[in-house]
């Protein structure tokens, strides 16, 4: 059987599993953004322990496996009487695993800021946060675009690992047709085009609306 003919064939489990995989991505992305933004902020701030903190929540998100993350956050914490869903667990993962590294590329981006750009605002009345709200972290987001646009496509492709913990992802679902046609290729193979579809049309998106960003620059 050719991919396209197992495609149409078990068409519903590919659907579902990109329904799956599409889902956890979004959150990812959103809430990774969101925390690794706090966290970036955190890290910056003026008081050492709340460095301390933000530093060790960094270290250990990216020093440890994601597999091990989810392992804590599904299996471990129900020994301590908190209990997840596996959808719950596995954005939970993608989530916390995701900002530890925007963190780090947000604090670059806002660190690039020329120091004179929060002067100028606080010489006009603004307070530190409005400075960074308005003034520093717009133009730090531009600046790193490329490796948030980057570290999306990853969570994308990270998002299979939840697999192990039963979410009917891609993988699980392509694993689900292998055990049905003993086809060990096929279906993973229409799961890889799949996944290249995904994030190379996701980097085009990002691509182009950096392509705009830098033309309204110039204006």
């Amino acid at each position: 059987m050719n991919l396209i003919d197992m495609f149409i064939e078990y068409r519903s489990y590919f659907l579902t599993g990109l329904q799956y995989t599409l889902l956890l991505a979004a959150i990812g992305v959103f809430c990774g953004f969101i925390l690794g933004m706090i966290v970036a902020l955190i890290r910056m701030s003026s008081w050492g322990i709340v460095r301390f903190i933000g530093h060790a929540w960094v270290e250990f998100l990216r020093g440890t496996p994601m597999l091990v993350q989810l392992f804590i956050i599904h299996y471990g914490f129900p020994t301590i009487g908190i209990s997840f869903s596996p959808i719950e667990s596995g954005a939970i993962t993608l989530s916390i695993n995701s900002s530890a590294y925007l963190a780090e590329i947000f604090r670059a981006g806002i660190q690039g800021v020329d120091r004179g750009q929060g002067e100028a605002a606080r010489s006009l009345g603004m307070t530190r946060g409005m400075a960074l709200r308005f003034i520093i972290i717009p133009q730090a987001v531009k600046t790193v675009l490329p490796a948030i646009g980057n570290e999306f496509v990853t969570i994308i492709k990270e998002s299979s690992i939840v697999s192990i913990i039963g979410i009917t992802e891609l993988i699980f679902q392509s694993g689900a047709i292998v055990g049905i046609t003993y086809n060990g290729m096929t279906p993973y193979l229409i799961v890889a085009v799949m996944y290249f579809i995904l994030t190379f049309t996701l980097s085009r998106i990002l691509g182009i609306f950096e392509r705009k960003l830098k033309t309204s620059d110039h204006r």
